[in-house]
């Protein structure tokens, strides 16, 4: 296993033992979000990556020896991760760069690559004997919250928007989670399960606040970086919400060229909608973590909906010192993205994850990405998530008479 060494603040630097500390750093508060750190030497003579080629766990927990968890400790059942990796050669044609690639993490059991997070924390809860589990999100976190734990028997406590998509919410009670439909924002949800578990003692998966969430999510860049040969590409593009998915992107890029699995880490483009854009203003401001203010987030692309993102400090740092970008994209953008996007890799989307490619065109387009690179798009989310949306996108269908006269002219053939 990868025993860890530290909990570091990503605000302070400051170092905590691994039991000293259970979420945020107690000096900086919910911007000190911790870096989960190993001792890397010793992690690096101990493991093997061409063994990898070798196993035949066709899951994200192939990576068990990069992750904090025991080894004997038992894992949820659902198979999470090692979704696949497309060479898109069309995509790259459009959006005029050497290569490209989608990760199609809406493969994943629940539909969206925040199964990675909550199969970890599930894990550590049974390996530590809590039983008790709560998050808030706008729907993804949520139901890879409640599918992974309805695979081992756990009903957890979920606090989502009133407003969360219905397909979504759906989900959460068809899995059995106990559901609080709140009248309000992510944000209050966020805060109002926060404040529960620290009351009742609930174990709290809460994106960024609990560190070992970007520890689950740190398995696609591993995925990305084996399904490549550990050639990894020059850019990857992620969608942006509460920070906590790109954060575990470079924590996984990080990791692997700590070991010297990989020679470099990838540019990494942050993508946010224009209605909810916190980080893309931050970067463009040279604003730190902790003094960024929140705003009124409104966007259709829910699962990227953030007033005021959670992981900021790592989310910024993520972009910074790979000398990447933020950038926005409109919620037009997003929906026209959906069925371009569909029709260029055969991948149906959630506006949150095709948002991915409206940000890559306007990172080509502001010369943050190169004719030259080789461009991985992150898509985080299946689009029968948001069918609504995904109707929005598109429209048509020829209306016939039932015979073959009615067809023929309708096809003009």
């Amino acid at each position: 296993m990868a025993e860890v060494r530290i909990l570091k603040c990503s605000v302070c630097g400051a170092e905590y033992a691994p039991d000293a500390v259970q979420y945020t750093c107690p000096v900086c508060g919910e911007v000190g979000t911790l870096d989960v750190l190993f001792d890397y030497p010793a992690l690096a003579a101990a493991t093997d990556r061409d063994r990898l080629a070798t196993s035949r766990e066709p899951s994200m927990w192939r990576y068990r020896a990069l992750l904090p968890l025991a080894p004997d400790a038992a894992v949820p059942p659902l198979t999470v991760g090692m979704t696949p990796l497309y060479d898109t050669p069309r995509l790259a044609a459009d959006l005029g760069v050497r290569a490209a690639w989608v990760k199609d993490d809406g493969r994943n059991p629940t539909g969206s690559l925040k199964d990675r997070a909550s199969a970890l924390i599930v894990a550590r809860a049974m390996q530590n004997g809590i039983s008790t589990i709560s998050t808030a999100s706008t729907g993804n976190a949520a139901a890879a919250l409640a599918g992974i734990c309805a695979s081992v028997g756990y009903t957890p406590i979920i606090f989502v928007p009133a407003s969360a998509p219905e397909a979504k919410i759906a989900q959460l009670l068809v899995y059995g989670a106990q559901v609080v439909l709140v009248e309000s924002n992510y944000d209050t949800a966020f805060d109002l399960c926060t404040q529960m578990c620290l009351e009742q003692g609930w174990y709290c998966r809460n994106t960024g606040m609990n560190p070992y969430t970007a520890e689950g999510k740190k398995t696609v860049s591993f995925e990305m970086a084996e399904q490549m040969a550990w050639q990894v590409p020059d850019v990857v593009v992620v969608t942006v919400g509460d920070g906590n998915i790109i954060a575990g992107v470079h924590k996984g890029f990080a990791d692997l060229y700590r070991l010297g699995w990989i020679e470099r880490i990838p540019r990494l483009i942050g993508v946010q909608a224009e209605g909810s854009s916190p980080l893309v203003q931050a970067w463009q401001q040279g604003t730190q973590a902790q003094d960024m203010l929140p705003v009124d987030a409104h966007t259709i692309a829910d699962s990227i909906s953030a007033g005021l993102p959670r992981d900021r400090s790592k989310a910024l740092r993520a972009v910074r010192e790979t000398h990447g970008a933020f950038v926005a994209v409109s919620d037009d953008e997003i929906i026209q993205a959906i069925p371009t996007l569909a029709r260029l890799t055969g991948v149906f989307a959630e506006p949150a994850a095709a948002a991915a490619y409206s940000g890559a065109k306007h990172a080509v387009a502001q010369g943050f990405i190169r004719p030259d690179d080789r461009v991985a798009l992150l898509l985080t989310g299946n689009g029968l998530k948001d069918v609504k949306r995904a109707q929005q996108s598109v429209s048509g269908g020829l209306r016939v008479q039932p015979s073959l006269e009615a067809i023929r002219r309708a096809l003009n053939l």
